[in-house]
């Protein structure tokens, strides 16, 4: 069963299927099988067999599948082959740059029960970040956006991270203003880096993402306790709650906070994510 807020996203490489049933297990709330950048093109045929018979009855967690690139005949098979199976909970496309790039995937890949598998875009070039609200309002079974930044990175000659932060900024408007969940932050390249993580994590949040994609189970619990609500903000949250409760129209707490329905709003959504913690 999907977690009601996703906050963990562990990337696992197709072609080592040992693997992915340790991230089945590593208390992730969803597990990506990567057939694109982390398998080899010699083994891109195994990686795709492997994903296949692992799919081929539901997991015990949810699974999304990174497929190859798009305008490879790779792709293609990917999508024909995964598609029907029970087991897929979704579709993650490398490299999107248009709203046709999810309209053919969406369209064209059809669950063997009918319906529509959901679809996530990664946005990985300046071309893809400039049309992120045009791709997040493109098809209904479009679910979520995401920026890949390790290319966005080299397609835009960034060497600060900071230099960053305008796109994903961009792409987190992008995503809300196309009534999607916040965006996942893009994956931490360094997995010994605890304290890097976490100072990253929270600079994601600042900014507006929700959860966050890992490379290693180690990176989870780092992720996770960086999203979940604090002691204080889920006290805040209660507080505004109850006062909404007791008069719905806008007031001013006795801190002297004032607060009006999008507070409200934020604070619910603070409770849904602390009700993790029990």
């Amino acid at each position: 069963m999907t977690a009601e807020f996703p906050l963990t996203w562990l990337y696992v490489p197709g072609d080592r299927p040992e693997v992915v049933v340790k991230a089945l297990a590593s208390g992730a709330d969803v597990v990506l099988v990567d057939l694109e950048d982390a398998v080899a093109p010699a083994r891109k045929e195994y990686a795709r067999a492997a994903t296949a018979d692992l799919l081929s009855e539901p997991p015990p967690v949810p699974v999304h599948v990174r497929v190859n690139a798009l305008d490879s005949p790779l792709a293609e098979t990917d999508l024909k082959s995964l598609a029907p199976l029970p087991g897929l909970s979704g579709l993650r496309l490398p490299k999107v740059s248009s709203p046709a790039d999810v309209v053919r995937v969406a369209e064209g890949a059809t669950p063997a029960e009918g319906g529509a598998i959901p679809v996530y875009a990664l946005l990985e070039t300046a071309l893809g970040v400039e049309h992120a609200f045009a791709i997040a309002s493109s098809h209904r079974a479009l679910r979520g956006i995401a920026i890949g930044e390790t290319d966005l990175r080299a397609d835009l000659g960034v060497r600060d991270d900071a230099g960053l932060d305008w796109s994903r900024a961009r792409v987190i408007v992008a995503a809300r203003a196309a009534g999607l969940p916040p965006p996942v932050q893009s994956v931490y390249p360094d997995i010994r880096d605890v304290e890097g993580l976490a100072a990253s994590c929270a600079h994601g949040r600042a900014l507006g993402f929700l959860g966050r994609a890992a490379i290693h189970p180690r990176q989870l619990p780092i992720i996770e306790r960086a999203y979940l609500p604090t002691p204080a903000e889920i006290d805040s949250a209660e507080a505004i709650v109850k006062a909404a409760a007791n008069d719905p129209g806008a007031q001013a707490l006795p801190d002297g906070r004032f607060i009006d329905a999008a507070v409200v709003v934020g604070a619910h959504r603070t409770l849904a994510l602390a009700r993790r913690l029990s």
